[in-house]
């Protein structure tokens, strides 16, 4: 009979090896310190790249870089089995690629005290579709919704205003007197940049809208929280069927404008789930190479600079160990703080890692990118951390790299500006060091 017995485990064994290894899905058995029991083919196609010693041994290490708070999150979960996370989205380098990084799905399941499972899946396909469908979403929503409560304004095709109607003066309490500003008097001063502005146009022209969401400015000078659609007018047709291109004072664009205060605290929930990293506020990686994907798009467009930022605490191992995790966490929410105080707010600024943050500056060079830098690295090293009375004193490194046209993806000008901050490292830590394309040996 223990023979029978044996030899049925035995066979029961053999069709769970074969099961893993043909599964559509990655799965990775791992034990509750992260420590890899056992993985199927696709899993060890998936996780590779995040290896940098071309070893896989413990999941929450290999996935740190994309998820620094899963090992955490994984020892807090009480129960004795059950699901901890259900496709939580892991955005990967796009390894140079220009549609973008690569996405995985991840689901955590916990089969007893000592034995995690791992599923794993490539969603990259299916979040572009996504975010398109989500655009799309958005620009019925603002055609659709309260259609009795928007300023339509006529701008010439250089982002003017071209005429002043009721509308305008109902939403935003504007005068006649509007007539030849640019759009963006609408916008609070730090919310937009010319170029911005001009993107938008641009955008319009090839999509045939561009929808954003945020801030507005009433004329007296109170913010509210609006939706602005801007849609290029119908292409007029002289008697011989040619085009007539628009002088610069006629109405080229038409853009709705809405007041939607009333939605702001349902569409800021739904953002910041999506986008925001829970601790510190900043954008998540999923919003970080969004932002990525349509600055490159831009620049594109129009040939100009793009800076990248890539910083991180200097010695937070040691933080944790002397301070304990909670006041770690209080010294990322005073670095990203930090961060929001010295960056513009049309600056992308995003945690990417446990301690790695990440900022994109749009229409930025590399010097005025440094100089962004070094303000950051010195408001750091002036101003320390607190938590529950103690005074945590701590710096940081900086790396810098800017975009030219050598690179064809956004992951080249991270490779860069991530081989800056190990340049910055190397050199001692607390210092900003950059990419330069002309020196023999890279970073600065």
């Amino acid at each position: 009979m223990s023979n029978l017995s044996h030899s049925t485990e035995s066979q029961e064994y053999e069709a769970l090896l074969q099961f893993l290894y043909m599964a559509p899905v990655g799965l990775v058995q791992l034990s509750s310190d992260g420590t890899i029991i056992m993985l199927n083919p696709l899993s060890a196609q998936l996780l590779m790249p995040l290896s940098r010693d071309g070893e896989l041994t413990n999941l929450f290490d290999a996935l740190a870089p994309v998820a620094p708070d899963l090992q955490l999150q994984c020892s807090k979960f009480s129960a004795s089995y059950g699901q901890i996370c259900d496709a939580t989205r892991l955005y990967l380098h796009a390894d140079g690629a220009a549609s973008g990084p690569q996405v995985l799905s991840l689901s955590m399941l916990k089969l007893d005290a000592e034995r995690l499972m791992a599923v794993l899946n490539d969603i990259t396909m299916q979040d572009r579709r996504e975010r398109q469908l989500r655009k799309t979403d958005a620009w019925l929503n603002a055609i659709m919704t309260n259609i009795a409560d928007y300023a339509l304004v006529s701008l010439d095709k250089r982002g003017r205003i071209e005429s002043w109607n009721e509308s305008i003066g109902r939403v935003t309490g504007h005068t006649p007197s509007i007539k030849g500003q640019p759009y963006a008097i609408f916008y609070p001063s730090e919310a937009t940049i010319p170029e911005q502005q001009l993107d938008r146009l641009r955008e319009a022209d090839e999509n045939g809208w561009a929808l954003d969401e945020g801030a507005r400015l009433r004329a007296d000078g109170s913010e509210f929280w609006g939706s602005s659609m801007i849609s290029p007018l119908p292409i007029r047709i002289d008697e011989s069927s040619q085009p007539i291109q628009f002088n610069d004072e006629e109405a080229a664009y038409c853009m709705i404008l809405r007041d939607i205060s009333d939605k702001r605290d349902a569409s800021e929930n739904l953002r910041k789930a999506a986008y925001c990293d829970h601790l510190t506020g900043l954008s998540n990686r999923r919003a970080f190479f969004e932002a990525a994907d349509l600055e490159l798009l831009r620049r594109k467009n129009a040939l100009r600079p793009v800076s990248l930022i890539m910083l991180d605490a200097d010695h937070f191992k040691a933080i944790n160990d002397q301070y304990g995790h909670p006041a770690g966490d209080a010294v990322l929410c005073h670095l990203a703080a930090t961060m929001k105080s010295v960056c513009r707010q049309v600056d992308v600024l995003a945690r990417i890692g446990g301690e790695e943050f990440a900022v994109i500056l749009p229409s930025v060079d590399l010097a005025d990118a440094m100089a962004v830098a070094e303000r950051l690295r010195a408001q750091v090293q002036r101003i320390p951390a607190i938590y529950e009375q103690h005074v945590i004193a701590y710096t940081i490194s900086i790396g810098v790299a800017a975009m030219d046209d050598s690179l064809t993806g956004f992951d080249g000008l991270m490779k860069r500006a991530d081989q800056a901050l190990y340049a910055a490292k190397r050199g001692g830590r607390n210092q900003v060091a950059f990419f330069d394309t002309d020196a023999a040996d890279f970073p600065t």
